[in-house]
């Protein structure tokens, strides 16, 4: 019952996902971040099988950091959509990843941007986009109170409304999410929303 979606806003990109780690019936952790900070200005929220999404993602930051290393220049958002598309794409033919992407950057020229990139090698630019099951109460609410011109303020206060709509509606909701920001300031976590913590294991 995996949740991520996203925004863009007035000078900024937010993305949400749900921290639940589930195996078939069972949640093995309820703290697991789903959204990877690629660069300095680029978060990667995915959503998926565990070990796809691990792995791919992880593979994408290190290549992102291999590109500015070799080249002295960051990857631009757009540049770091194609090349996760096309990496998906690739795979697609050999050993496909069972993974779902909501890509968000800034840019110094372009300014704020968000991708929405699937298991089948998808690409799309967009303003808002969603995953998994909650996408669909997470869209409906984005559809009603979205606007281009939010402040990160409105932005946070729809993403709680979406959060509690996913709560409130699907039948197995995921209890925590995390939430992060990326602006001219970088990418950043901004806050938690949990309802049920992880209890510490004793070593006795």
């Amino acid at each position: 019952m995996e949740c991520v979606f996203g925004m863009v806003g007035n000078g900024f990109a937010l993305v949400v996902a749900d921290s639940s780690a589930v195996h078939s019936i069972l949640v093995h952790k309820s703290n697991e971040d789903k959204i990877m900070i690629l660069d300095s200005h680029k978060l990667m929220g995915a959503s998926g099988e565990a070990g796809d999404r691990a792995q791919f993602t992880e593979y994408v930051q290190k290549n992102v950091a291999l590109y500015q290393f070799r080249n002295g220049i960051p990857l631009t958002t757009s540049a770091t959509a194609n090349f996760t598309r096309g990496e998906l794409a690739t795979a697609l033919r050999k050993n496909p990843y069972m993974v779902n992407i909501i890509l968000a950057g800034y840019d110094k020229e372009t300014g704020p941007s968000l991708y929405y990139i699937d298991y089948i090698a998808t690409l799309h630019k967009v303003d808002k986009a969603a995953f998994g099951y909650g996408s669909y109460f997470s869209l409906a609410m984005m559809d009603r109170h979205y606007r281009k011109d939010m402040t990160v303020e409105e932005a946070i206060d729809l993403a709680d409304k979406c959060i509690m709509e996913i709560r409130s509606r699907l039948v197995v909701a995921p209890p925590n999410f995390v939430i992060k920001i990326v602006d001219k300031d970088g990418a950043r976590e901004y806050a938690w929303r949990e309802s049920v913590k992880d209890t510490p294991v004793s070593n006795s």
